[in-house]
């Protein structure tokens, strides 16, 4: 048995064989708790694993496509996600799988097991790695458990244990993971001890529901809370749960299931269940001399310990990290599902409510005064929907990540971006926009002289549908020359617009792509037929909420830019007034600090790009970043600075900006390829490039730095690798 070590086998030493959860739990049989039946599997069997397969080099080609400090949070999750793939599309070699598999086997029998994550450096007192490796319940036959273990080595890397890892300055290349193979405990109620509150070192907490402990780890069932007395063991407070579901034992996993009546209306826990679970929790504190994080379930009539961990905090987290809330946007099903709810129900009507009663205020009828207010009550307004964007939108683009998951987990698939492909061709306002623009450069194509007339203004020779198709879009999407989707005349005014479907009329339409509508049916279909009954059920649920989040990924940054237009919209006019003004006129000074405090930000999402062309001075010939969108291209380079740099852009040319915004995306149609300088498969670039089957390069550091405008460039969206052929000045 080199690979496995009975949990009764364990000693101190061998935790970084082990791991912390597994050396704990080891402890805590030594010291007469009741415990699972459980096996380790060492971190040789890991290390075995990646050197017979390869897959080490892999990991580490995926960890230095770019330093790990530039990377956003999008491109983590992406790292995390094709290293995940890399697990999945490796089965463990023959004699590492039938010695585990005997071992598993002769142990537990056809007896249902939890496979748990125990890296070396988990569960140690400095660094608590609650949540953030995967766990499977109810895990049955040989196969299953050989491929759930390597979904736990895979957890290893997943995005929130990278960052976690790179909090705590824990070593990223050198780590390892064990892996704790435990009976399943059916218990019928569970839950989690802390034997000392972070709020009050002396209180206590427990929480409990019924079922198994899943439902309470990954936030889908509300539990009971207790606040005890850590001297006393007095219950102080009870806040009971709005009680529903619970989590159970299925065929095969888990599901959830109604609560009858009884257990709807009764606590999981009577005063003396609380005492006894608090005092178990007492005893592991003693055993380990720190306060412990306490998973128990009760089956019958015993109390058993699943597993106990230091309390840990995070601390000294320096001001602008954004770890801790990056973590928390792993939501589950039901709380994304909740969540779409009021997006699309309750947040998106009232978005345009809001900006379509202040599109209606005339402005020009304000007096200085009245102008002043509006711009503070517009201000607050755009201030508090930013707030909602990052509280609600942002997180609900997870339901792309978890979908994405489940669909690589269950269809493995060599590409672990197919199942954007099922995503696609999603409604969205942006391709909505650029569908309006194609008709009006059709009918430009039809008859150049609607295009001349308008521009000229020669009112007797103007198409009336072609003019009223223009005041239609500028009237839903704006003129084009500001940053935000709704603005008009922040720059060349109509012009913008005109010169942009001058640029789509002046190039013959685009091929109407391949239909996809099949492939994208037998993909869904191929996916869905994994599933039986109520869980197929689930999956095709899970597909449409994240079909919702592509869609809104796009919709709700149109929806922001329509809000943030009418602030714009008063600050010229607040501009203007000023602008007017003769020297000897005082005028309203609220308005003029207003402006001044404001100072009207009004420049577009890639100002800094202009201050990088000032200053550069050396240039690279190859640059890597994360494949986002599949095809090569060559073109012309046009480096997006600001908003007005847009109208400037020209058929077949290659994108380049810091960062593509949905408010952006109308050139789109023009250009041959797109590179950013953020990273992600989930940023708007990567979704609209895809769209439009364009290859996309993003993560690019300093994209906007290296290359220049005109600068001829390969875009290698397979591979993530850009070739920069540098102008020649004569």
């Amino acid at each position: 048995m080199r690979w496995i070590l009975p949990i009764d086998r364990v000693n101190p030493d061998d935790q970084s064989r082990v791991g912390g959860k597994a050396t704990a739990l080891a402890a805590l049989k030594s010291e007469g708790f009741p415990v699972p039946d459980s096996v380790c599997i060492t971190t040789d069997a890991y290390h075995a694993y990646l050197d017979t397969t390869g897959l080490r080099e892999r990991i580490q080609l995926e960890l230095h496509r770019k330093e790990f400090d530039h990377m956003r949070w999008e491109e983590i999750w992406d790292c995390a996600m094709r290293i995940r793939n890399l697990f999945l599309g490796k089965p463990m070699p023959l004699d590492l799988a039938d010695e585990i598999a005997s071992e598993l086997e002769s142990r537990f029998g056809d007896r249902p097991v939890a496979i748990r994550s125990s890296a070396p450096g988990e569960d140690a007192r400095q660094a608590s790695f609650a949540g953030l490796h995967e766990s499977f319940i109810n895990i049955r036959g040989t196969e299953a458990v050989l491929d759930h273990i390597r979904l736990v080595w895979s957890s290893l890397w997943s995005d929130a244990a990278l960052l976690y890892r790179k909090e705590v300055g824990l070593d990223l290349e050198h780590s390892a993971m064990g892996v704790l193979v435990q009976e399943t405990l059916v218990g019928e109620r569970s839950g989690v001890a802390f034997t000392r509150s972070p709020h009050d070192e002396h209180l206590g907490v427990i929480e409990a529901v019924y079922g198994l402990n899943q439902g309470l780890v990954d936030g889908t069932v509300q539990p009971d809370r207790w606040m005890v007395n850590r001297e006393s063991i007095r219950i102080l407070e009870h806040t009971p749960a709005e009680r529903r579901h619970m989590v159970s034992a299925a065929k095969s996993g888990v599901s959830q299931v109604a609560l009858s009546t009884d257990q709807i209306h009764d606590s999981p826990l009577q005063p003396e269940d609380v005492e006894r679970v608090f005092r178990q929790a007492l005893r592991a504190e003693q055993t380990f001399d720190s306060p412990q994080d306490v998973e128990w379930t009760i089956r019958g009539e015993t109390l058993y310990v699943l597993q106990s961990r230091p309390i840990t905090t995070w601390t000294n987290q320096a001001e602008g990290d954004k770890r801790g809330w990056y973590l928390s946007l792993h939501r589950s099903f039901e709380n994304l599902r909740s969540l779409r709810q009021r997006i699309e129900h309750q947040l998106i009507p009232e978005m345009v409510d809001i900006a379509r009663e202040m599109a209606e205020t005339d402005l020009t009828r304000l007096s200085d005064t009245q102008l002043a207010d509006e711009i503070r009550r517009r201000v607050d307004i755009n201030m508090k929907w930013t707030s909602v964007y990052w509280a609600d939108f942002i997180p609900f683009a997870h339901g792309i990540r978890l979908f994405g998951q489940v669909y690589n987990d269950t269809i493995r698939p060599d590409d672990p971006y197919e199942f954007m492909d099922l995503l696609g061709a999603t409604p969205m306002a942006s391709l909505e926009r650029n569908r309006l623009l194609e008709e009006l450069a059709a009918m430009v194509r039809e008859d150049r002289s609607r295009m001349e007339a308008y521009e000229n203004q020669e009112t007797d020779h103007v198409d009336d549908a072609f003019a009223r198709k223009i005041e239609a879009f500028i009237e839903k999407f704006g003129d084009l020359s500001c940053p935000v989707t709704g603005g008009t005349q922040c720059g060349q005014g109509p012009e913008a617009l005109l010169r942009i479907v001058a640029e789509i009329a002046a190039h013959p339409p685009p091929a109407k792509p391949p239909a996809r509508s099949d492939d994208v049916r037998q993909l869904a279909q191929a996916f869905l037929d994994r599933f039986e009954d109520e869980e197929k059920d689930r999956a095709a649920d899970l597909l449409d909420l994240a079909r919702a989040s592509y869609r809104l990924r796009d919709d709700d940054n149109i929806h922001m830019g329509r809000i943030e237009a009418q602030l714009h919209a008063a600050m010229r006019e607040a501009r203007f007034r000023l602008e007017r003004r003769h020297e000897d006129e005082l005028g309203d000074d609220r308005l003029s600090r207003i402006v001044s405090e404001i100072n009207g930000s009004e420049t577009g999402p890639n100002r800094a790009v202009a201050d990088e062309q000032s200053t550069r001075s050396f240039r690279a010939r190859q640059l890597v970043g994360q494949p986002a969108g599949p095809g090569i291209c060559r073109g012309k380079a046009r480096v997006i600075g600001t908003s007005a740099d847009l109208a400037d852009f020209r058929y077949g040319e290659v994108l380049v900006c810091d960062s593509v915004d949905p408010n952006m995306t109308f050139v789109v149609p023009l250009a041959a390829g797109i590179l950013e300088r953020r990273g992600g498969m989930l940023i708007h670039g990567a979704i609209i490039a895809r769209e439009y089957g364009l290859p996309c390069v993003t993560g690019i550091t300093d994209a906007t730095l290296f290359i220049q405008t005109g600068d001829t460039v390969t875009v290698d969206g397979y591979l993530g690798i850009v070739t920069v052929e540098a102008v020649e000045f004569i």
